[in-house]
């Protein structure tokens, strides 16, 4: 996506106006209500507490997972809510049990300088994924409840249409939230004229969200490191057995092609990893083997990248000058598959702090990193989105933002 300009609340009047905050707080609860963490909703304070300042009185709006316009409790945003109610002292946050309609909009007039509304998760609502006539009916009911817009959720950006991020965005004067514009200010620095070597740490499950990135980095970038079901894919489309692996067969001519490509003159290499962890079941007791890759077979599973591997991807990493990073390397969430991901965060920080411009994002990569007391202020940049992360330094265009523009 091309640098832009886009308005910032820094500037702007806001006392007394009703702001409609659209957040990312998209974030899973447990049964008893508890929040898996609450990194994202921390990236939201600095928009928040500024906006307070300036005498805003706010509406905030998020969604949470893919309820298709239909009520489920498990994506409420009363947990969301009350969370954020800790955090901000002094302040007083209602939540509402609907996004529109009468009641909401009844709260949102009788808000207070200083005061919060947090509505219900957008996408219990049919309007906020449906069809062009739906959206447009759904964010003229979200915008008639503010003066102003402001956009604080990059991770949600990078849907095509949604009335939350695009419909309300044309009705209303709309601004960048701090977050926002920080991220698309930083993802540009990493895209737009880097300094080289330009290193990808690619993981994750999906070949499909991954291509663009690695399509653009083989033609912007110097090394492009994989892990996960994507190094599985591709070590199959090598001609190995990758055992019970999970992979996609269905992308390894994709794989093999980028490979092809990878070896032409001035593209960037592509490093698929040559000895792997495996074990025969995904638990902390299991017995686990680091093999070179062409010595799958039968039952084996690859959990993790091997030691060989490990060391040569920090190799390459302490050369760095630009880092991008997306998705552990392993299955992280089991501390035996954890080490290549440790050892990767470890390279990356010790880059960082010899000069090089670090990025990281993606659910998995940051919930790697609080599950395993790994800092996240060793990196340049921590990047709130996944998706919307990869498409945007894959290239795509991102109307959500263009309309703040």
């Amino acid at each position: 996506m091309p640098a832009c300009s886009l308005r910032s609340i820094k500037n702007a009047s806001f006392n007394g106006k009703r702001v409609l905050v659209r957040v990312d707080h998209n974030i899973a609860a447990d049964a008893n209500g508890k929040l898996k963490n609450d990194e994202k909703i921390r990236a939201t304070l600095k928009t928040i507490e500024l906006l307070l300042k300036k005498g805003a009185r706010l509406i905030l709006m998020t969604h949470i997972g893919r309820p298709k316009g239909k009520i489920a409790d498990e994506y409420s945003t009363v947990a969301v809510a009350m969370r954020l109610n800790k955090l901000l002292h002094n302040v007083k946050v209602t939540h509402m049990r609907s996004t529109v309609g009468p009641e909401a909009e009844r709260a949102a007039a009788a808000l207070q300088k200083g005061d919060i509304l947090y509505l219900e998760n957008v996408r219990f609502h049919p309007g906020e994924e449906g069809t062009a006539a739906q959206q447009a009916a759904f964010g003229r009911k979200l915008a008639a409840m503010a003066d102003l817009y402001v956009n604080e959720a990059f991770a949600s950006c990078h849907e095509y249409e949604e009335a939350s991020t695009c419909a309300v965005a044309r009705l209303l004067p709309a601004y960048a939230g701090i977050h926002l514009e920080k991220e698309v200010k930083m993802l540009g620095k990493a895209v737009h004229k880097p300094r080289h070597p330009v290193v990808l740490i690619v993981s994750g499950a999906k070949m499909e969200t991954k291509i663009p990135v690695i399509e653009r980095f083989l033609k912007k970038g110097d090394e492009i490191l994989l892990g996960g079901c994507i190094a599985n894919t591709f070590i199959a489309a090598r001609g190995f057995d990758v055992g019970n692996s999970t992979y996609e067969e269905n992308s390894i001519e994709k794989a093999q092609e980028i490979m092809l490509e990878s070896e032409k003159k001035g593209m960037a290499a592509i490093h698929v990893p040559r000895d792997v962890i495996v074990a025969t079941d995904a638990s902390d007791g299991a017995e686990k083997i680091c093999l070179p890759a062409e010595d799958i077979e039968g039952d084996m599973s690859i959990f993790d990248i091997g030691k060989v591997t490990v060391e040569r991807y920090m190799q390459i990493i302490a050369k760095a000058k630009t880092i991008i990073w997306n998705g552990p390397l392993g299955l992280y969430e089991i501390n035996r598959f954890s080490h290549a991901s440790k050892r990767v965060a470890e390279a990356v920080a010790a880059a960082t702090r010899n000069g090089a411009f670090s990025v990281i994002g993606g659910g998995d990569t940051v919930d790697f990193h609080v599950k395993y007391k790994y800092p996240l202020d060793a990196y340049s940049f921590v990047s709130t989105g996944g998706g919307a992360m990869l498409e945007f330094i894959g290239g795509r265009p991102f109307p959500a933002i263009e309309a703040l523009s």
